[in-house]
């Protein structure tokens, strides 16, 4: 499980759209505090989502071969798969460099209608709906996965506590290094986050082909290998 979360983790962390958003979210006037509403309502989803299945599990596993733990793997192995197919079909889109980007599909879950103008208007947001922001471009379909792996959570082990505590920190960890960024060097932050903008509007679209990619193909593997040993 801790090894499964940490690598979910790390991809949901440096996928492009939130990182995107969040720039012009902390570039806005009042940035600092509508970054801070951001970052507390990505978390709060976090942290509910985990909270929800150790709830249903009641901080025990599934014995292992029985129906909730399979049923937990088929979940992982169809979100991996959805993954590895939308990021085949972001990839077969990347020729039409001309036309404009469709709504990001339900495997990245990011859940935007109209990508550019959307995160254009980031800007202008205030607090309230920058917290709504984080929330729809939460990439949901990562998440998900992450939900399915704490089914294997055993909350009479200390060091599950310190591992889903691990992963919403390492899920976070861009956004919050951004936001101290912004508090301690706001003058050299600003610089180096329209920077990054920058380097992510040219290179978003490999780079969220490759991240769902590597967590698709990570998922099905680590499903296949559980489901068949």
């Amino acid at each position: 499980m801790v090894l499964d979360l940490l690598v979910i983790g790390l991809i949901i962390t440096l996928y492009p759209l939130p990182i995107m958003a969040f720039v012009l979210v902390v570039s806005a006037p009042g940035g600092l505090w509508k970054g801070l509403a951001f970052i507390l309502a990505w978390l709060g989803c976090l942290v509910a989502v985990i909270a929800v299945v150790l709830l249903l599990t009641g901080g025990q596993p599934p014995p292992p071969r029985s129906p909730p733990s399979t049923a937990g793997l088929a979940v992982r192995l169809a979100i991996g798969i959805g993954l590895v197919a939308y990021a085949e079909h972001r990839r077969r889109r990347r020729p039409a460099a001309g036309a404009t980007p469709d709504a990001e599909g339900a495997g990245s879950g990011s859940g935007s209608a109209d990508e550019p103008r959307a995160l254009s208007r980031m800007d202008q947001v205030s607090a309230w709906s920058a917290a709504g922001i984080a929330v729809l471009l939460q990439p949901w379909g990562m998440v998900g996965a992450a939900a399915a792996t704490v089914l294997e959570a055993n909350l009479s082990d200390s060091a599950t506590y310190l591992a889903l505590f691990g992963f919403c920190i390492l899920a976070s960890s861009t956004l919050l290094a951004m936001e101290l960024f912004m508090v301690f060097a706001p003058g050299r932050a600003a610089s180096a986050l329209t920077g990054m903008r920058s380097w992510l509007s040219d290179h978003k679209d490999p780079a969220i082909v490759l991240a769902c990619l590597v967590c698709g193909l990570w998922l099905v593997g680590r499903s296949l290998y559980d489901l068949t040993r």
